[in-house]
C-alpha cells in the first residue's frame, strides 16, 4: 500500500492503528511521519475510550461493539501498564483500561477505579472463574476485574541461528557470549525483570524480599551488555528476528504465531526454569465519562468472537471458555493452547501482586539498568 493510499486508509477508518503500524514499517516509515493523520483517524467522540497496551487497538477485538455502535471506542494507547497508571494518577481520565493481574490491588488502592457490574456483561457466565477470582479481581464490594487474554513471556528464537543447547531450552540463553549485541527484550520490567527473577531462582509467587530484587537486578546488569533492542513493540520484535537482526528475543506469544505464518524459522522456547505466566484484564474508572459504553467495551472483548480472534490471530488463550471450541484441534495444538486450559494456567508462573514501594523499586532498578547503571 503507498503512503497516499495509507493516509486515505486511516482517515477512513479502513485500517486499523494495527494494520497500518505494520505496513509503514515496511515503508521505512512510522505513525509519527503522519503529522495529525493518526490523532484524526481516532479523534474523539461520544463513544467510550479504551486505554490499552500498543497492538490492541485492534478492530478485530471488537465485531459485537462494532456491530451495535457503527464504529470501535476510541483507542489510546501506551507502553506499558505503569505509563498508563503514572497518567492516571496525574488526572487522565478514561472509561476502560487495560492493566494486567498483578497491577489490581495497587489500582484498587488508588481509589481510581469502580466496580465493573457484570448484571450488564451478557459473556460474563462463560469467563473462567480461576481467572475471575484472581487475587483483589472480586471482593465484597463487586468485580473490580474482568481478566480478557492469558499468555506466556518467554524467548523467541531462530532455529537456524541458534544452536542446540545439551541442557535445553532456558533464559541462561540470553547470556551465550556468542550471541551478544543479538538479543531484544521486552522495554517493561512487568516483563523482562521478572524473567529475570524466575532465572534468579526467586519465588515469583510470593512477595519479594531486598534480597529477590538485588538478585534480579544483578541479572539484568548482566543481561544488558548482550541485548541490542528494547522495545515494547511486538512487530518490531518481530521484523527484527525475521531479518536476522537479533536471533532471539524475549516476546509474548503473538511473534512466533505470526513468524511461524510468514515461514521464519523460529521457536518459542519453554525454559526448563518456567516461562512467565500472565493474565490481563479490564478495569473501569471511577470517573468513566460514558459508563453504559463500557460495560459494552468489556461485554464485546469478552465475547467468543473476540475470543476466537484473540486466539488465531494474537496465539494468546482468552478468558471466554466457549472461545476454545471454535477454534480448530490443530490450531490449538499449534499455539501449546489444547490442552485443559485451566490447567495452563494452574502450572504457569503468575507474578505475584507486589506493593507500591516494590514496583517503584523494580522499575527504577529497570530503568536505571538501562541506562548503564
Amino acid at each position: 500500500m503507498k503512503q497516499n493510499d495509507m493516509i486515505a486508509a486511516l482517515r477512513g477508518g479502513t485500517v486499523t492503528r494495527r494494520e497500518a503500524v505494520k505496513a509503514l514499517s515496511a515503508m521505512g516509515l512510522t505513525m509519527a511521519t503522519l503529522p495529525g493523520i493518526a490523532g484524526r483517524a481516532m479523534a474523539q467522540s461520544e463513544r467510550g475510550t479504551y486505554f490499552t497496551w500498543g497492538g490492541y487497538d485492534d478492530t478485530g477485538l471488537f465485531p459485537t461493539y462494532i456491530a451495535k455502535h457503527g464504529a470501535p471506542p476510541n483507542f489510546v494507547t501506551y507502553g506499558d501498564a505503569e505509563e498508563g497508571f503514572t497518567k492516571m494518577k496525574a488526572g487522565y481520565v478514561v472509561d476502560v483500561v487495560h492493566p494486567c493481574s498483578n497491577d489490581i490491588p495497587r489500582w484498587k488502592e488508588s481509589g481510581l477505579f469502580q466496580p465493573i457490574d457484570t448484571s450488564k456483561l451478557s459473556n460474563f457466565p462463560d469467563v473462567f472463574e480461576r481467572l475471575a477470582t484472581l487475587p483483589g479481581a472480586r471482593d465484597d464490594a463487586g468485580q473490580w476485574y474482568v481478566p480478557f487474554e492469558w499468555g506466556a513471556t518467554s524467548i523467541t528464537y531462530r532455529t537456524d541461528l541458534v544452536g542446540s543447547d545439551p541442557g535445553g531450552e532456558s533464559w541462561n540463553m540470553l547470556f551465550d557470549e556468542q550471541y551478544k549485541g543479538k538479543i531484544a527484550v521486552i522495554d517493561s520490567a512487568a516483563d523482562t525483570w521478572w524473567c529475570m527473577a524466575i532465572l534468579a531462582g526467586v519465588d515469583i509467587s510470593k512477595p519479594l524480599t531486598p534480597e529477590n530484587i538485588e538478585k534480579t537486578t544483578e541479572l539484568m546488569r548482566r543481561l544488558h551488555p548482550q541485548i541490542r533492542m528494547y522495545t515494547n513493540d511486538m512487530t518490531s520484535l518481530a521484523q527484527s528476528l525475521a531479518s536476522g537482526e537479533v536471533v532471539m528475543a524475549i516476546t509474548w506469544n503473538e511473534v512466533p504465531v505470526q513468524l511461524t505464518g510468514e515461514g521464519v524459522p523460529v521457536k518459542f522456547a519453554a525454559p526448563k526454569e518456567g516461562a512467565l505466566t500472565w493474565n490481563c484484564g479490564l478495569m473501569m474508572h471511577k470517573d468513566a465519562p460514558n459508563p453504559d459504553d463500557a460495560h459494552d467495551i468489556i461485554d464485546a472483548m469478552l465475547s467468543v468472537e473476540t475470543g476466537k480472534y484473540c486466539i488465531e490471530e494474537y496465539g494468546y488463550g482468552h478468558s471466554n471458555a466457549k472461545s476454545f471450541d471454535q477454534v480448530d484441534a490443530e490450531t490449538l495444538a499449534s499455539l501449546g493452547l489444547d490442552v485443559n486450559p485451566t490447567d495452563y494456567i494452574d502450572a504457569g508462573n503468575f507474578i505475584y501482586p507486589q506493593t507500591d514501594e516494590v514496583e517503584t523499586q523494580m522499575n527504577r532498578d529497570f530503568e536505571s539498568v538501562k541506562t548503564g547503571f
